[in-house]
């Protein structure tokens, strides 16, 4: 950098310019954009060098831009496909024809993952086919989906075969998944009735549920989200059309000194600027075909897109393709405010001018008074949700960030003196251009501040969507739910889940409901009765001693008294006539006169059960046409798969069953989905940032290069140059963090505000967002260092 770098800008001297007899208006900024993009494309290596640059960075950024804009037709088509092959039992047929068919849902879990199970049973000769499926699978056939075939012919599906043993019959086409990385399958069967109460008759698909709309908490977090996630990518491609303006600055001074006036290069600029961003837009459109790809092949956080689904939004898209080229010519003339570009040379301000910080605390106060009215306002029962007022806002709030960090960098370096020598020739340099390293940290810092204030904004709410389930998995890890014939097989299944592999204690259960003798079942109340092995029973009662014959009536409600008398063969309800119907004689059970009340205890699942708790030697299940059973399963710690284990044990012979782990918690499923879909989004986002800076970092050693090559010939240490760029690049970026951080949990307390929410900082969040952050910093660092050290070269000295 000479003295003439900071002198302050004068007028250059010399003869007025003669009156311009060429086009004017439109047609002289057509003219001179034009030339900007001759200059470009036909200025020699030098400006397609930059030119190249400039569209490698705004390529990136486009190419993330839509693929953001490919999400709403991503989840539609999702959402569309999985809607067209359900079928929730709302069907209004009343009995069997040609057109119809039995149908239960048979979903299962393997080593943590959802697999999709339908089993199909044809009452006729044109049965509904569900999407994706040629022809129904017959009994012991199924059709499935590529990834699960894949996963049941894979040693890791071992387990999951033996769950399924039917004979693959087919593949379920695309228009029958949600994804390419779904496990699903379709199987026949032949041994389903109506009144097995698990499944029912459908004649058609399509028929599903209405979906409840988001609640405004969890709204406001897509928002937040969706600004979050993009807002860095703006960044990125406004900072990738600045690419080297040092040597464009010097092009231009050229230009001034064969007659060009001030307003004439800057169009020129703008012109050079268009050239970069047009051929970033056509790279970006050609990165977005591979990632297009990528992306139809990955599954992240459990969730996988066709690359079908993956089509950019029409009017998203062309909103993106006007604003890249807009905004590259709006930041090219922006560049050049504080700029007089002499035919001697390029004169900047830098050394005399300040950064002033009011105008630029101005956006975040806007963004503060727009979220304003806002304020505990967003909760579930305080309607809607104004969404682009707070994403107006965040918006605000982001871009003060990236406008006050430039003045923090200044003010910062400008106080510094003194230390190593490396210190001192990245603190000179900074002083000297500080604007080009903040710009280069401007991504990173908006990306840590956002996630800081959303990660602050889950904390905050996540109590409301995470749920006590009640249940205890120290007492029981499984519960296996299943209907069977009759009390011996209750004893036969809890018999086979303990000789399981992995189970220590297995205790079967079963509750029933009864009503007295002779009552009327419209106004009654129905008794519970529960029948187990006195194991089984002190889980959900304080019982004392017991054997087999002893019956206990548990205090409370629901309990029934010595002598009642109760119907095991009440009437029974008929959808049909909408009436109770006695079908047999009555089966009067007798409660014995010697029966103890006992106190109820919180079984496993949370419950307290209620009515009458007999062991078998007193209630003979026999006399049941069915019995509803449930098994405390207690696993052996340390065996691997031992869930599987217990679910292919139960599955297999009834794949009705379900067999649910324990857990203590319960989290929302939305709440979960977007915490998933922000940190998919931070992953795209992250590996933005890493190419960007790479990109900005080979731009600014490039321009960098001969004098680089200088120090080195007259005798500087190549360790004393990295180490002044790891300096130059460290200072900005802890100043950046810093800003980030104090910005974030700004942010952060703003949303808590908006949702009622104690305003409270997660530290350990807040160093691991800015620590990867960091990171990210930290690898481009290292990543920049071999092309330094081509650099710095005496032949970098070789001038045209």
């Amino acid at each position: 950098m000479s003295a003439l770098d900071s002198r302050k800008p004068q007028a250059s001297p010399g003869p007025e310019p003669a009156p311009s007899t060429g086009p004017s208006g439109a047609a002289r900024w057509a003219a001179d954009l034009a030339m900007g993009v001759r200059f470009a494309l036909a200025g020699g290596r030098e400006s397609w060098v930059r030119t190249v640059l400039t569209a490698v960075g705004v390529g990136f950024g486009v190419a993330v831009l839509l693929v953001a804009t490919s999400v709403p037709n991503m989840l539609g088509a999702r959402e569309a496909r999985g809607e067209a092959r359900e079928n929730l039992g709302f069907s209004a047929t009343t009995g069997p024809s040609d057109r119809t068919a039995l149908y239960f849902h048979a979903d299962t879990d393997f080593r943590g993952e959802n697999v999709r199970g339908r089993h199909i049973q044809p009452e006729g000769d044109d049965p509904p086919v569900p999407p994706g499926v040629a022809e129904l699978p017959g009994p012991g056939e199924m059709v499935v989906s590529p990834a699960l075939r894949e996963l049941l012919s894979s040693p890791e599906g071992a387990l999951l075969r033996e769950r399924l043993p039917h004979r693959i019959a087919g593949t379920i086409g695309d228009e029958g998944l949600i994804g390419p990385g779904e496990l699903t399958y379709v199987a026949g069967t032949d041994g389903l009735t109506e009144d097995s109460g698990y499944a029912y008759r459908i004649d058609r698909f399509e028929r599903v549920g209405g979906q409840e709309p988001l609640d405004p908490v969890l709204l406001l977090l897509v928002v937040v989200v969706c600004v979050v996630l993009l807002f860095p990518v703006g960044v990125f491609t406004a900072t990738a059309v600045r690419f080297g303006g040092e040597r464009r600055d010097r092009r231009l001074a050229a230009l001034r000194l064969v007659g060009a006036d001030s307003r004439m290069v800057r169009r020129i600029a703008a012109g050079e600027a268009l050239v970069g961003a047009l051929s970033g837009i056509v790279l970006g459109c050609l990165l977005f075909l591979p990632v297009r790809r990528m992306v139809g092949t990955m599954e992240l956080f459990g969730v996988s897109f066709f690359t079908a689904d993956i089509r950019p939004s029409a009017p998203l898209t062309g909103l993106v393709l006007l604003a890249v080229p807009v905004c590259a010519v709006a930041v090219g003339l922006l560049a050049l405010r504080g700029v007089a570009i002499e035919p001697l040379g390029v004169v900047r301000d830098t050394g005399v001018r300040r950064r002033r910080l009011w105008w630029r605390l101005a956006p975040p106060a806007a963004g503060l008074l727009l979220l304003a009215p806002e304020f505990g306002g967003v909760g579930a029962g305080h309607g809607t949700v104004d969404t682009y007022r707070i994403a107006a806002g965040m918006v605000l709030l982001l871009i003060g960030i990236t406008s006050v960090l430039p003045w923090l960098v200044e003010t910062a370096v400008r106080r510094v003196r003194g230390g190593p020598l490396p210190l001192q020739l990245a603190v000179r340099r900074l002083q000297l251009d500080s604007g080009q390293a903040a710009r280069a940290v401007s991504g990173i810092a908006v990306a840590v501040a956002g996630a800081v204030a959303v990660q602050m904004l889950f904390t905050g709410v996540s109590g409301d969507y995470t749920r006590e389930t009640g249940q205890d998995p120290d007492r029981a890890q499984l519960y296996v739910m299943t209907e069977v014939p009759d009390g011996d097989a209750v004893r036969e299944l809890a018999e086979r889940v303990e000789a399981t592999e992995g189970v220590r204690r297995a205790l079967g259960m079963t509750t029933e409901y009864f009503l007295p003798v002779g009552a009327d079942p419209d106004s009654a109340d129905y008794t519970a009765v529960s029948v187990a092995e006195c194991a089984a029973l002190e889980q959900v009662a304080r019982i004392g001693s017991c054997a087999d014959g002893d019956v206990f009536l548990v205090s409370g409600e629901g309990g029934g008294a010595p002598g009642a008398r109760l119907d095991l063969n009440g009437p029974v309800y008929e959808p049909e006539t909408e009436e109770y119907v006695q079908l047999g004689e009555p089966d009067p059970w007798t409660v014995p006169q010697d029966a103890r009340t006992v106190r109820p205890v919180t079984d496993p699942m949370g419950r307290q059960t209620t009515g009458i708790l007999a062991t078998p030697g007193a209630f003979d299940l026999s006399r049941l046409e069915r019995v509803n059973a449930e098994v405390m399963v207690l696993t052996r710690p340390g065996v691997p798969d031992a869930v599987e284990h217990v679910r292919n044990t139960v599955e297999l012979r009834a794949p009705w069953s379900q067999v649910l782990e324990l857990r203590s918690t319960d989290r929302d499923q939305d709440f979960t989905a977007i915490q998933t879909a922000l940190y998919g989004g931070a992953v795209g986002v992250l590996l933005l940032i890493g190419a960007s800076m790479v990109v900005s970092t080979l731009e600014q050693l490039r321009e960098r290069r001969k004098l680089l090559s200088v120090l080195v010939a007259f005798g500087t240490r190549r360790s004393t140059l990295g180490w002044s760029v790891l300096w130059q690049t460290a200072l900005p970026v802890a100043l950046g963090l810093l800003l980030a951080a104090v910005g974030g949990v700004g942010m952060g307390a703003a949303l808590l505000t908006m949702v009622s929410v104690p305003v409270s900082v997660h530290w350990t969040s807040l160093a691991a967002m800015t620590g990867t952050g960091a990171g990210v910093v930290l690898l481009v660092t290292v990543l920049s260092l071999p092309p330094l050290w081509r650099m710095m070269r005496p032949d970098g000295l070789r001038t045209e």
